[in-house]
C-alpha cells in the first residue's frame, strides 16, 4: 500500500492523501514547523506557498493565466464599479449633522477599507450603555420616517408552471424552495409590467418582449437578459424555459460545477456567454455582443454589496450626471429585479447611496453598526412574518444604565440577553433601511421602481425584490 501522509483532516475525516517527504511521516503541505514558513500565495490567497519558492511559484500558478486573460478583456477595468470611501461629512453640510457621541466607535475600523463583522461586533461592544440604546432609538424613528407601505408580492407565474409541475429535466440539480423563489422573481417583473408572457404558454420556445417599442425592438433584434450573481445560472434557465429569451449573459466570478449551461447551449438558437469576472470591475458597456440591444438585468440573493455593485454597473454614475445637465442618455437597460441578500456584508465604501444615509445622519460607523443588525435578521423562527411586526420588542425603557458599570461587558450582555425575535426584527428593520437607501437611489436616478417581499419568510427570509424599469426617454 502507497505510504500516505499522516496529517488528519477532521473536516473530510480522513488523512491527507498526498504523499509522504522522504524521511518524514508527513507531505510537505502538513510537515510539522513548516506552518511558520509559509505565506499566502500573492495571486490566489486561497493557498500557501513557502516563502523561499515565491518567485516561482508565481510564474506558474494556476490563477496566473486567468488573471491575465481577464485584464485582456475589453470589458475589464479594475474598481470601475466600487464606489468611494468618502465620509458622510463630504456629502452634507456640517450644519445639518450634529457629532453623534457613537462616531468614536469603531475609530480604528474606519481607518480600513474592508470592515470584517468581527470588527463591526467588537466595535458595537465598546459602546457605552447610553450609546447603544441611543443609536437603536435612531434606528428606530428612522424605520419609522422612511417606512413605505413594501408588500408581499409572492407571485408565481403561470408561464412556469413546467417548472413549478417538474416537467423539466429531472437531471437538473434544483430544490423546490429556490424554484418557488425563482419563479416568484419572475412572477413580479410579470407584474410590474417589464415581461410579457409568451403568446403560447405551452411552447416554451415562443419569444417574450421586453416592454419596449415594438417597432424599436425589430430593429435591433431579440432582447438579452444579464444575470449578476449568476452561480450555476438556474434561475436564467427557468427564464429562457417560460419566456423563451434567446441571449443570455451570466457574470459570475467563482467556477461551479452543474451549471446550466450545458443545457441551456442545447436549445436552439440560444446565445450564451458566461463572463468570469467581478462585477466590480465589468464595463457592461464594453461588451461588444452586448452593444445596442435592450437588456434586462438580473440577479438573486447578490451577497452584500453585490447589488451596489451591479446597479453602478448597470447605470454608472456618469450617466445620472448627464440626466441631470438635460442630456439625453442612450440606455439600453429596460428593467432591474434583484433580490438582495447578505446585508451584513455591505461596505460603506460601496454603498450606492451615502447621501441618502447622510441626510438621515447616518454616519459611516453607524452604518456598519446597521449592517451587523442585520445578520439577526435570521436568528429567529420564520413561521410567523416577523417582518411586519408592529411592536419593536426592543425594551429601551428595560436596560438600566449603571454609570459605573458602562463598558464593553455591559453592552454585550444587553446583546446576549435580548430574546431572539427582539433580534430578529431589529435585524429586518436594518435591512429595511439598506434596501429602502437603494430603492431611494433609483428613483432619484429617475427609474419607477418598487421594493417588495417576494416569498414568504418561512422561504427564505432573505426576500427583498427591488424591481425598476426605465423609461422610453432615458
Amino acid at each position: 500500500m502507497d505510504r500516505r501522509c499522516k496529517f488528519w483532516l477532521p473536516k473530510k475525516n480522513r488523512f491527507c492523501a498526498n504523499a509522504p517527504l522522504q524521511e518524514s511521516e508527513f507531505c510537505g503541505n502538513h510537515k510539522p514547523g513548516w506552518e511558520q514558513l509559509r505565506i499566502p500565495c500573492p495571486i490566489d490567497p486561497s493557498h500557501s506557498i513557502l516563502r523561499e519558492n515565491l518567485d516561482a511559484h508565481v510564474k506558474r500558478c494556476p490563477l496566473q493565466k486567468q488573471v491575465h486573460q481577464l485584464q485582456m478583456q475589453p470589458f475589464y477595468k479594475k474598481g470601475v464599479n466600487g464606489g468611494r470611501d468618502e465620509d458622510s461629512s463630504e456629502l452634507i453640510t456640517s450644519d445639518k449633522v450634529e457629532e453623534h457621541p457613537s462616531s468614536k466607535f469603531t475609530k480604528s475600523c474606519s481607518e480600513s477599507s474592508d470592515i470584517s463583522s468581527e470588527m463591526k461586533r467588537n466595535a458595537i461592544y465598546k459602546m457605552s450603555v447610553p450609546e447603544f440604546t441611543e443609536l437603536l432609538t435612531k434606528i428606530k424613528s428612522i424605520h419609522t420616517s422612511i417606512t413605505s407601505s413594501m408588500q408581499d408580492s409572492y407571485a408565481i407565474p403561470e408561464a412556469c408552471s413546467i417548472w413549478i409541475k417538474t416537467q423539466v429535466d429531472r437531471k437538473l440539480p434544483f430544490q423546490e424552495k429556490h424554484i418557488l423563489q425563482q419563479a416568484s422573481i419572475l412572477g413580479n417583473l410579470e407584474a410590474f409590467g417589464i415581461l410579457q408572457r409568451p403568446m403560447d404558454l405551452i411552447d416554451p420556445e415562443s419569444e417574450v418582449h421586453l416592454c419596449s417599442d415594438d417597432s424599436s425592438r425589430d430593429k435591433i433584434g431579440s432582447p438579452a437578459v444579464v444575470e449578476f450573481g449568476a452561480g450555476r445560472g438556474y434561475l436564467t434557465h427557468m427564464l429562457v424555459d417560460c419566456y423563451g429569451i434567446k441571449k443570455v449573459f451570466l457574470v459570475e466570478r467563482k467556477s461551479y460545477k452543474l451549471k446550466a449551461d450545458r443545457s441551456l447551449r442545447q436549445k436552439e438558437r440560444m446565445t450564451i456567454e458566461r463572463l468570469r469576472i467581478d462585477i466590480e470591475d465589468l464595463n457592461l458597456n464594453a461588451i461588444a455582443s452586448l452593444s445596442g440591444i435592450p437588456y434586462l438585468a438580473i440577479g438573486k440573493h447578490l451577497c452584500g454589496p453585490a447589488t451596489d455593485l451591479t446597479l453602478r454597473c448597470c447605470l454608472p454614475e456618469q450617466y445620472s450626471q448627464s440626466k441631470v445637465s438635460g442630456l439625453s442618455i442612450n440606455c439600453n437597460l429596460k428593467g432591474i429585479a434583484l433580490a438582495t441578500c447578505c446585508h451584513h456584508l455591505c461596505q460603506w465604501k460601496h454603498y450606492i447611496n451615502k447621501r441618502f444615509l447622510s441626510s438621515l445622519a447616518i454616519t459611516k460607523e453607524e452604518f456598519h453598526a446597521i449592517t451587523w443588525f442585520t445578520s439577526w435578521a435570521v436568528d429567529a423562527d420564520h413561521g410567523s412574518n416577523l417582518s411586519e411586526s408592529v411592536d419593536w420588542g426592543l425594551h429601551l425603557c428595560d436596560i438600566k444604565v449603571n454609570e459605573s458599570g458602562v463598558g464593553v461587558n455591559r453592552v454585550e450582555e444587553i446583546v446576549r440577553n435580548m430574546k431572539a425575535v427582539d433580534r430578529a426584527v431589529l435585524g429586518f428593520v436594518c435591512k429595511e433601511i439598506i434596501d429602502v437607501g437603494r430603492l431611494m437611489w433609483l428613483k432619484d436616478y429617475g427609474l419607477e421602481a418598487q421594493l417588495v417581499k417576494y416569498v414568504p419568510s418561512n422561504i427564505s427570509p432573505e426576500n427583498h425584490l427591488m424591481l425598476a424599469k426605465c423609461s422610453n426617454h432615458l
